[in-house]
């Protein structure tokens, strides 16, 4: 009995150390304040900073916070160092601002996020592949003529029918040029839905019914998370700056003689150059941070079918690609997470 009562005040006067050890083995932010990430006005930035604001607050003991706001007044406040990390910058398109920036060393590129966001035509699977498909042998935008009365214009007959983007956006003046140069509109019509919600309503509708549909589509988005598996993407004439600089500076779609693929648009990290200098351990793992389109679009889609936030995705995400992300941290942050999640 004495061996047991011992045993037991051993256990009991050991149990406080054990806590305490516990608790020192909390993690320490690298920084005292909270981490602030620019809250860009798109969803897939959304999502990415709940995904990396889990890690940093589960995995690294940070606290976090957002500032909402458009790309350049961000990118500004960045350079000042009100922002500290952008987790979704296109470099194309704010080429000049962060030139000037990383100049006058404002901030730090830490590498791509994503590299392959996609803008395309495609047509549905089940049009192209099986011995009775109605459009087997449709490979091409060059094949699209042979095809026209698969995708019959309801409104004009003897026509197809093209799902361009909407009047005025950037890619419906492209794609509109496009058509132009790849002869396409003696047999298509050029048709611009009115709004982007009817776009996607008319891609995830027509797939749901298994109908004809030749659209034109991007991502990362939710309508490529819940369809790019039922897709096939018709093949253009490779990229080419050359000749893609020819077509996006003519203002004459009619004027417009050749065309190529869209460019595949790489998504980079970047913080501000005081958090690059004092939080290396944060700057490793923001630099091994990448994901693809797909993971992105997937994201999204959850989303849209769940009625859940960004946060809601980025716990999806995190419990579902665990091979993934644990390779961007070390493996005592990682455990961390998985604790969390």
């Amino acid at each position: 009995m004495l061996n047991f009562k011992s045993a037991l005040a051993a256990c009991v006067v050991a149990l406080p150390f054990a806590v305490s050890s516990a608790e020192a083995a909390d993690p320490v932010c690298e920084i005292d304040r909270p981490i602030v990430f620019a809250g860009l006005d798109w969803d897939s930035n959304a999502f990415h900073n709940s995904v990396a604001q889990f890690i940093a607050e589960k995995g690294y003991g940070c606290e976090t916070d957002v500032i909402p706001g458009s790309t350049i007044p961000l990118l500004n406040g960045m350079a000042r160092g009100d922002i500290d990390v952008t987790m979704e910058i296109w470099p194309d398109n704010v080429t000049e601002a962060l030139a000037e920036g990383q100049e006058r060393k404002q901030f730090v590129d830490l590498g791509v996020n994503f590299p392959d966001a996609t803008q395309a035509w495609f047509v549905p699977k089940y049009l192209v592949e099986g011995d009775d498909a109605p459009a087997k042998g449709l490979k091409s935008v060059a094949d699209l003529p042979k095809y026209k009365d698969v995708f019959a214009d309801p409104e004009e007959p003897g026509k197809g029918r093209f799902y361009n983007c909407i009047a005025g956006w950037g890619c419906e003046v492209i794609n509109s040029k496009k058509l132009n140069a790849y002869k396409l509109n003696e047999t298509y019509v050029n048709f611009r839905p009115g709004t982007g919600a009817a776009l996607a309503a008319a891609i995830e509708s027509n797939l749901r019914r298994k109908k004809p549909i030749l659209f034109y589509y991007w991502g990362p988005t939710w309508v490529m998370g819940k369809v790019i598996d039922d897709l096939v993407q018709l093949e253009e004439p490779a990229y080419n700056k050359e000749i893609w600089d020819e077509l996006s500076d003519e203002t004459d779609p009619s004027k417009v003689t050749r065309a190529v693929a869209y460019p595949l648009s790489a998504t980079h990290v970047y913080v501000n150059t005081e958090f690059h200098e004092t939080a290396p351990k944060l700057v490793e793992f923001l630099t091994a941070y990448e994901t693809t389109s797909n993971d992105v679009s997937k994201a999204l889609a959850f989303m849209q079918d769940t009625g859940g936030t960004t946060d809601d995705a980025a716990v999806e995400f995190l419990k579902t690609n665990e091979e993934l992300w644990t390779n961007w941290v070390p493996a005592d942050v990682a455990e961390r997470v998985k604790s969390a999640l």
